[in-house]
């Protein structure tokens, strides 16, 4: 499978053309451009520069054609500090466009989901999502052989039927 340097994964976001699905399954991300935002919300400090990401134009620019962005995130319960920045920045994305839901871990294991991220675009493009063992990003790997592709869209439905809409989530 050919690897994708970040710019390459990040083209696809702007390019699909009717749908784009992610899971998510890691408890945490290092990601360097989200630290200071996740500081700040675990010292309770405001964060005015999480409402101006990139990635919420991006996700408005992409509805606003009509296009659906679908994510599923599988949560531990109880949820730890990126979770619940994660929940709270929720609100951000759903205003832009994107539909998240949320899956217990133990129910995805008894749905014997995969635990490992992949993004789907168009149901004909997969990039499964490489991390090392500091839950920092790797170089992922973009695949259309068909029967892997069906795999994951299977995986996709089977997840997006039993997640909950973050409402729900947030309100229980």
């Amino acid at each position: 499978m050919p690897l994708l340097i970040p710019a390459d994964f990040d083209s696809l976001w702007s390019t699909f053309q009717h749908t784009a699905f992610k899971f998510e399954v890691r408890d945490r991300y290092d990601v360097p451009s989200e630290h200071e935002s996740l500081r700040r919300f675990l010292a309770g400090q405001p964060d005015p520069e999480r409402a101006t990401r990139p990635w919420l134009t991006r996700m408005k620019a992409a509805t606003g054609q009509g296009k659906r962005v679908e994510r599923v995130r599988v949560l531990t319960e109880p949820h730890g500090d990126y979770a619940r920045w994660l929940l709270a920045g929720t609100p951000l994305s759903t205003a832009a466009g994107e539909d998240i839901r949320y899956l217990s871990r133990k129910r995805a294991a008894d749905l014997e989901l995969p635990e490992h991220d992949f993004a789907l675009f168009d149901s004909a493009r997969l990039v499964l999502l490489n991390f090392d063992a500091d839950d920092r990003p790797l170089r992922h790997e973009l695949t259309t052989d068909p029967e892997i592709v069906l795999r994951h869209c299977q995986w996709r439905d089977a997840a997006w039927h039993y997640a909950e809409p973050y409402e729900q989530y947030a309100g229980r």
